[in-house]
């Protein structure tokens, strides 16, 4: 489903690329992994079209990304890919409800159906009793859930995550770890996931380890 081929990055004299060949398949579910500064959140930027590589090609279900405009590429972004990060970037003068719209609006998705799929995405998610609340009033698995089905909303073709748990409790932590598991099973989601957690890398279904820029 995506294919990167020979992709570098660098910032400066920085090197943070070295050439990333990568296929990653429909409906599974990716870690990507390394010490700090290995270059696993510029992969993951680029993977998610929101950095250019300095060379090479990426692809999505064929289409060649290169080849698209910044207004196509946007809309594109928008429609294929979701994405959470570890601090939720939820909007904090909207509800959980509006948050989880906010795509689905921008991808001129009518009112009423954008609202109907956030309550299923925020029930599915076991927030139905927190549609209203503001970011301020929900705690950090909660907003870190919303954040989900924000990502969720326009039925990404792929999840993307920047250490989506790297700023929850172990409670919250391990709930989120399963929740996107069970994403992967009922919903045939495809997941590419930065992490420093061991254990929720050893339960995917592909580790991506990079070194140095490269991957191992």
């Amino acid at each position: 489903m995506i294919r990167a081929e020979n992709i570098t990055k660098s910032f400066g004299a920085l090197e943070v690329l070295k050439g990333i060949d990568l296929d990653i398949p429909k409906g599974k579910l990716y870690s990507i992994v390394g010490a700090s500064g290995a270059g696993k959140t510029t992969l993951l930027q680029i993977l998610g079209t929101l950095s250019k590589p300095d060379s090479g090609e990426l692809f999505f279900n064929d289409t060649k990304i290169s080849d698209l405009s910044e207004k196509k590429l946007a809309d594109f972004r928008n429609r294929e890919i979701g994405f959470v990060f570890q601090f939720h970037h939820l909007l904090p003068e909207f509800t959980a409800l509006e948050n989880v719209c906010i795509p689905a609006f921008i991808a001129k998705t009518p009112k009423a159906k954008a609202e109907a799929r956030a309550k299923e995405l925020i029930d599915y998610l076991g927030l139905a009793d927190r549609m209203g609340h503001k970011p301020s009033e929900l705690s950090g698995g909660e907003k870190q859930r919303v954040a989900m089905a924000r990502a969720l909303i326009n039925s990404p073709s792929v999840v993307m995550a920047d250490e989506p748990s790297g700023n929850l409790d172990s409670t919250n932590r391990d709930e989120l770890h399963d929740l996107l598991f069970k994403l992967r099973d009922d919903m045939g989601q495809t997941f590419i996931i930065v992490t420093h957690d061991d254990h929720f890398a050893e339960q995917s279904d592909q580790i991506i380890h990079i070194k140095d820029g490269i991957i191992e």
